[in-house]
């Protein structure tokens, strides 16, 4: 990772280590602050494998990826040699927290509402004032900025190469040229947002029964479930988990008609590349700010149960043994639900 470009005013540093949907939700607020400061010179650090979720951005002029084994003092070292005029905190986080210590300046972070978050879950009491997204809770990092949300959707500009790579594998593959591609996303990082595996194939064999094509999405760890969903609903069903470099699966979604997936980055991504939602939603409420943000054609399948939330991300098993949250989302309900955004 290395630092250095010419001193503009204001320079902009904003700081978001991971994951894919909290990153790609940053995006508004970079947007508003080019917009406000078109001279502005704005900089995000992150992890490196996540800079290609930013890379292309025409509103960022620099993404500086964090290496696995790079010391936090090392990046502090880097900041301080910048006169930085903003410094965003968009993860506050023990990490961040450190990180500001070790390199004081002018920084700014927001609110994750840790009380009305902890009420929810443990006391199901909602003391949230209003149910603010967090893409716009992010601007509360920039309010020196004077920069405030547009209305418009996260965004994830994909580059030439990976649009014509992403193009010629599904060519490859024989699909992607049929009236209607779907893109379903089984896999999650917690055990709790994920959907049965026997609904996602009941889910893709309805799908294909109408003729549309599907493509399977995921990380390594979703390749077996991905590979078991589209050879037992080929064919014109293929998986590419644990094939793909994240704009990759970006230019796959947005090639797509509509993407179904649980709580997780790649819903986002979909939101960024315009592409329609149906998200399954679980342990998690629209109260912590991530569904899909300001996507019109996007909607979000969920069961209203006393023991919703039980958590912030999702656990490894459900509390209380019976993870109803997912398992009563029936296959027949997430179809209607998808024949409604595409209608």
């Amino acid at each position: 990772m290395s630092i250095g470009f010419d001193h503009l005013a204001p320079d902009i540093l904003a700081v978001r280590f991971s994951a894919i949907g909290d990153i790609l939700l940053t995006t508004p607020l970079l947007r508003a602050v080019r917009t406000r400061h078109p001279g502005a010179r704005i900089a995000v650090l992150t992890k490196e494998r996540y800079v290609p979720l930013l890379i292309d951005n025409p509103n960022v002029n620099e993404v500086f990826g964090m290496d696995p084994d790079e010391a936090l003092r090392q990046v502090a070292d880097l900041i301080r040699s910048v006169e930085y005029s903003h410094l965003l905190d968009l993860h506050g986080n023990l990490r961040t927290l450190a990180l500001r210590r070790l390199a004081p300046g002018p920084w700014s972070s927001f609110s994750k509402a840790r009380v009305a978050r902890a009420a929810l879950i443990f006391a199901k009491r909602n003391l949230y004032r209003r149910t603010m997204p967090m893409a716009e809770r992010y601007f509360e990092a920039a309010a020196g900025l004077d920069v405030e949300p547009d209305g418009s959707p996260p965004e994830f500009f994909l580059s030439a190469k990976a649009v014509e790579r992403v193009t010629g594998r599904l060519t490859h593959l024989g699909i992607g040229d049929g009236p209607t591609l779907v893109a379903i996303a089984p896999g999650a990082a917690h055990a709790t947002k994920r959907w049965p595996p026997l609904y996602w194939l009941e889910l893709a064999k309805r799908l294909r029964v109408t003729g549309a094509e599907i493509v399977v999405l995921g990380g390594p760890d979703d390749m077996p479930l991905a590979e078991w969903i589209a050879s037992s609903a080929a064919p014109g069903a293929v998986s590419l988990a644990g094939m793909l470099e994240l704009q990759e699966t970006g230019a796959v979604i947005k090639r797509s008609a509509a993407l179904i997936s649980g709580d997780t980055g790649v819903m986002h991504m979909a939101t960024g590349v315009g592409t329609p939602v149906v998200a399954l939603f679980g342990p998690t409420v629209r109260e912590f700010g991530f569904f899909p943000y300001r996507s019109e054609r996007s909607t979000v399948v969920e069961r209203t149960l006393g023991c919703r939330p039980c958590s912030s991300q999702g656990g490894a098993r459900c509390p209380l043994g019976h993870h109803r949250c997912m398992r009563q989302i029936a296959p027949e309900a997430v179809y209607s639900a998808l024949c409604s955004v595409l209608a």
